[in-house]
């Protein structure tokens, strides 16, 4: 049986944000994770200047694609407004895997099935244990379900979304968003991506649309036939892959014993954009912050919104 001071499960932008940051403190940890990086993830990667300021790294040395827009193409409900400031987009596969091996801490592939508690502190399957435990394993994380999801239930909107990221060799490099389009209960996008790789996507509160009588399926129809309308995709097979995601509810703390959870785990997305990279990544160092004593672990302080007002909180509408 291994035993390390800190097991991370889930190796994302969370928990390999935590694991950098108990790293470059010399914490013996190890990240567990059901995949074997990199790994495919559809996501429309947004990440705010913020997220590299956190991470510390500067624009120019992040190694692989990072597509650069001076401004956001914004349509509320057909009306268009336009966002300046300057925003980033990743592909998940390549930022994620480099996120990884950047922590220096060692990743097993392992699928967790059981998580007991033991004198030491927490046993995983009977192989691995740990004095601390922190989940990062996302929407479906295994130590939320096992010591948070009775006593700690998410408070925020559920969001289920659909998207697909491919190569298109796409001519239009603005980034646009569509939000309430169509009665949507959330928002569409079109993100072009350096190399020619495009994501384009659909998300909305799935109670929502439930109420409306609507699934996100018709809204990714719909979005593919704007799409196509305009010039900015052209007719392929379309596969599109399916999520469920968490928006901030109203508790900041998830944290029982040695136990923390992070990232996807809890539902940190903000309320306006759904954006999650920025959350995981400051919830995972605010918990290793907290593991070496430095402070309360809270996410108290992490923004419920990244670029719009109140009014387009779209968990509500």
């Amino acid at each position: 049986m291994r035993h390390h001071r800190v097991i991370i499960i889930g190796g994302g932008p969370a928990g390999a944000a935590c694991a950098w940051k108990l790293v470059q403190a010399g914490v013996d940890c190890l990240i567990l994770d059901k995949k074997t990086f990199p790994r495919p993830k559809i996501c429309a990667g947004w990440v705010t200047p913020e997220v590299l300021q956190d991470l510390q790294v500067k624009p120019h040395d992040y190694p692989h694609s990072l597509t650069s827009f001076p401004f956001l193409k914004i349509f509320l409900k057909g009306f268009p407004i336009i966002r300046p400031g300057k925003q980033y987009a990743i592909r998940r596969v390549e930022f994620d895997h480099w996120l990884l091996e950047r922590s220096g801490a060692p990743v097993m592939p392992h699928e967790v099935k059981e998580i007991t508690l033991i004198d030491q502190g927490y046993l995983i399957d009977g192989k691995y244990s740990a004095e601390f435990l922190v989940g990062a394993g996302g929407t479906h994380c295994p130590v939320y379900h096992t010591f948070f999801s009775k006593t700690h239930p998410r408070t925020g909107a559920q969001i289920v979304a659909l998207e697909e990221e491919f190569y298109a060799d796409w001519q239009d490099g603005d980034c646009r968003l569509w939000f309430f389009d169509n009665g949507l209960p959330g928002y569409a996008w079109y993100v072009p991506k350096e190399g020619g790789y495009l994501n384009i996507g659909v998300g909305g509160n799935a109670a929502a649309l439930k109420d409306r009588g609507s699934s996100i399926q018709d809204h990714w129809e719909y979005l593919v036939k704007k799409l196509q309308k305009k010039g900015l995709v052209s007719e392929r097979d379309f596969q599109p892959e399916g999520y469920i995601y968490y928006l901030r509810g109203n508790q900041d703390q998830y944290k029982r014993g040695n136990i923390f959870l992070i990232g996807d785990s809890i539902g940190l997305a903000t309320l306006d954009m759904g954006e999650g990279i920025g959350p995981a990544v400051q919830s995972g160092l605010n918990a290793a912050e907290s593991i070496l004593g430095g402070k309360e672990y809270s996410n108290s302080e992490i923004n419920k919104y990244s670029l719009l007002p109140s009014f387009l909180q779209w968990a509500v509408r």
